[in-house]
């Protein structure tokens, strides 16, 4: 992974630390016995899959075809089944 430069982009950061924020919230409201509060928490965590996919569509993520395993999925010849 660390080769690939996956998640390195200002989408993946900034999408998984809203997400982040949403599951310390939940947990907490979890812990506390608000059920308000932990789908409040929950809201967050997909907000922050909505944003970090808003950002990637605005061109802040990384590129489909910079990605190393779309280029060797791209190269690959699909496999055939003989009988």
């Amino acid at each position: 992974m660390a080769g690939s430069s996956h998640g390195h982009t200002p989408a993946a950061w900034t999408g998984v630390t809203i997400a982040f924020i949403g599951f310390c919230v939940a947990g907490a409201f979890m812990v506390m016995a608000e059920p308000l509060g932990f789908w409040a928490g929950m809201v967050i965590v997909v907000l922050g899959g909505v944003v970090g996919a808003a950002m990637r569509a605005a061109g802040l993520g990384q590129p489909k075809g910079a990605h190393p395993v779309h280029k060797v999925a791209a190269t690959r010849e699909p496999a055939s089944v003989e009988g």
